[in-house]
């Protein structure tokens, strides 16, 4: 059980909740403030002039809006702006941004009546996932459109996923006994004027970096397994001497995978012995840099994905809608702390790193299919013969063209604003567009590390060395060997890539300490 306490949510809850079917609940301290905080509304807007409770909104803030209608303001707020297009939001991401929603209303600085944050608890508890379209946000008053079409769903209106079909929501909550949400004052404001969804994308999308980067540093290490590599660039000197956290990191991680292999050598025994008197060297004195320079590459990612994810938690406990209200300082502020430019920025230099990653496994690929380099497998470790089967070239076409649209998409959203909102919202974030492209990146380095798995399980057992290896790269080739059998006849690939990619998404190794 997830608890919405006055502590921080924690990327463990968020993955306890999305991954691990987890529930969550709300201590009764914060219902309390969130119930205090609405009285104290209610009865400070009286004779006051607040943004969005008896305002218009946005550049319309300039007209006020009579006591009999202030409540028809907060629905037709809602309806109007449940105006998003394209493809839904994925499961996760959409019930990311349900809890980053009710942890940041649950902080009782929104002045929304409790039904709120209790109907958003029944919802993601009973896992009714809300339509939300993928365009909408500019990310300036936050995720104003995303957040209609959740806000819609809470007020009995528009479509839900439940058990993986969709629903009219009126019909699926008069199945499941659940009671649409009553606005009593800024319920439709409170709900959808915030950062929720790309702060939930952008969560999801750290869990998930996570994986991609502990799979990138068991692939790296099991091709220096495979070339019997030196241990030297991966060493603690070495390493210890530049003084990144995240390269030290990594190197750590490499080392403890390979400490109990029999293919990895040491320098001192082979070329520092005295006795090799070659002018020209059989053996490689070091390595190509897709395999010698893994900490170096892999080590600012790491240290990438760290302060993402430091960014984001804050950004999720964090109040990040428009006005406050203080209670204790028993008054309102008016300003912009639904600005997406904290997660904007950080998406996008996580969708470079995550790129990065996705080149170097890509050089990785090349390495092994080309027989010129590695001078010790068949071209494209084709198992059967050659020049009638292909073994794995037609996945390196694959490989190429994924990274090469990750290469294009990783270009940043950060600094292209466009006004929108008649020049109300003359800077923009857009942050859920961001979040949205390195979500692409992350799934494209899934497909790609997919196929450079298949192609290592391939040369190992060309090569004949599973039992060569260390204990943790063993395991991680009899896991993979279990959902994709060795081929020598030429099959088609594209759902092996798919079973791969699966299992990599599902499976986090946690080789990082």
């Amino acid at each position: 059980m997830v608890r919405i306490s006055r502590k921080p949510l924690l990327p463990d809850d968020y993955y306890s909740v999305l991954f691990k079917e987890q529930k969550i609940t709300i201590d009764e301290d914060v219902t309390n403030n969130v119930e205090e905080c609405f009285n104290f509304l209610v009865k400070f807007s009286n004779n006051k002039i607040i943004y969005g409770v008896n305002t218009g909104l946005g550049p319309m803030a300039q007209y006020r809006i009579e006591d009999k209608d202030q409540i028809s303001l907060q629905y037709n707020l809602i309806r109007s702006h449940a105006a998003g297009s394209g493809e839904p939001l994925s499961a996760d991401c959409v019930k990311a941004a349900m809890i980053s929603r009710l942890k940041s209303l649950s902080l009782g600085y929104s002045g929304v009546h409790v039904d709120a944050i209790k109907l958003l608890e029944i919802l993601i508890n009973k896992n009714i996932i809300p339509f939300i379209p993928q365009h909408g946000g500019v990310g300036a008053s936050g995720d104003l459109v995303q957040l209609s079409h959740l806000a819609l769903n809470l007020i009995g209106e528009g479509e839900a996923y439940h058990n993986g079909k969709i629903h009219k929501v009126k019909d699926l909550y008069q199945r499941l006994g659940v009671t649409p949400l009553k606005i009593r004052l800024r319920e439709g404001l409170g709900l959808i004027n915030g950062t929720s969804v790309m702060s939930g994308i952008g969560i999801v999308n750290i869990l998930l970096s996570k994986h991609i980067l502990n799979w990138s540093v068991i692939a790296s290490t099991l091709i220096n397994e495979i070339v019997e590599s030196f241990d030297d660039h991966f060493s603690v000197v070495l390493n210890n001497v530049k003084k990144h956290k995240g390269q030290q990191v990594i190197a750590a991680a490499m080392r403890e995978i390979t400490k109990d292999s029999s293919l990895i050598k040491k320098r001192d025994g082979l070329l520092f012995n005295g006795k090799i008197e070659e002018k020209i060297f059989k053996q490689k004195i070091q390595e190509y840099y897709s395999l010698r320079c893994v900490p170096q590459i892999l080590g600012p990612i790491y240290d990438t994905i760290i302060n993402t994810e430091e960014v984001l938690i804050n950004e999720v406990n964090s109040v990040n809608d428009n006005p406050v209200v203080d209670v204790e300082g028993s008054t309102v502020y008016h300003g912009g702390n639904f600005h997406g430019d904290y997660v904007s920025f950080e998406m996008d230099k996580l969708k470079v790193a995550i790129t990065k990653l996705s080149m170097l496994a890509e050089r990785q690929i090349n390495f092994l299919m080309n027989n010129k380099l590695n001078d010790i497998l068949p071209p494209f470790v084709n198992l059967g013969t050659l020049g009638l089967n292909l073994g794995m070239q037609g996945t390196q076409f694959t490989a190429t063209s994924t990274v090469g649209e990750n290469q294009t998409l990783s270009n940043p959203m950060y600094v292209h604003s466009i006004p929108s909102n008649n020049d109300n919202q003359d800077i923009v974030s857009m942050g859920t567009n961001a979040a949205l492209l390195t979500k692409k990146v992350i799934d494209n380095t899934f497909e790609v590390l997919s196929i450079e798995f298949i192609t290592i399980i391939q040369a190992i057992d060309k090569l004949e060395i599973s039992d060569k290896l260390s204990s943790q790269s063993r395991n991680v080739y009899k896991s993979l060997r279990e959902l994709v059998p060795v081929f020598i006849d030429d099959t088609p690939k594209y759902e092996e890539i798919k079973t791969i990619g699966t299992y990599l998404r599902k499976v986090n190794p946690d080789n990082i300490k």
